[in-house]
């Protein structure tokens, strides 16, 4: 992956992404597009996996079949709007292994603390997929992308539903080797720091509580 932004232009992403944005969009709903809006980015964001050749037997023949290679990869969820992606990505990847950043911002000065930290083990040696719904601010994607590099991660990758400009130019200016994959990238922030057009909070959409 040489882009540092990649924007999934798919028309089934797009689309979901639209049914997601409006404000009368049920939990349920929101919640289900977002398990399939997920699968659709983590289509686009392992692309690029190393592969290998193994020998296996069809019921005609034997052949050399293309298989993964390496290591299984890391999905790490910043909490809690992360698990909505993730949900979706274990789904496609299913022998992923985990890990969990528990960040929220203090709404005082927008910046992330930490309240928990828990990913797998050799993360060296695996790609990690960084996974958030919203990228805004970017300080909290900055602060987890830094906690995960602290791990041994070398391989990073972080995965949104939208991002803002400035979260973008935060992340640029923090991680310039971590490429970004989003479905949209609004306009700005507003001045509590939330994307615009936006969909409001994802967490609260996710889990009803709004």
């Amino acid at each position: 992956m040489k882009e540092h932004l990649t924007v999934v232009t798919h028309p089934l992403v797009q689309h979901k992404l639209t049914l997601m944005r409006e404000k009368t969009t049920s939990t349920a709903v929101f919640r289900q597009l977002l398990r399939e809006i997920s699968q659709l980015l983590a289509y686009e964001v392992t692309h690029e996996l190393p592969m290998t050749t193994r020998r296996i037997e069809t019921p005609l023949e034997e052949m050399d079949a293309p298989v993964l290679d390496g290591r299984k990869l890391a999905l790490i969820s910043i909490l809690r709007a992360g698990n909505g992606l993730l949900d979706g990505m274990l789904e496609l990847i299913p022998s992923a292994r985990v890990g969990f950043v528990g960040l929220y911002r203090d709404e005082e000065t927008l910046q992330p603390v930490q309240y928990y930290f828990k990913v797998p083990e050799l993360l060296g040696e695996r790609l990690s997929i960084v996974v958030d719904p919203m990228l805004a601010t970017g300080n909290s994607s900055a602060a987890a992308v830094d906690l995960v590099k602290q791990a041994g991660a070398k391989d990073i990758r972080f995965l949104c539903l939208l991002a803002a400009p400035e979260g973008v130019a935060r992340m640029k200016e923090a991680h310039p080797d971590v490429p970004i994959v989003t479905a949209a990238l609004d306009e700005r922030l507003n001045e509590h720091g939330y994307i615009l057009p936006g969909l409001g909070d994802a967490g609260d959409r996710m889990f009803g509580t709004q």
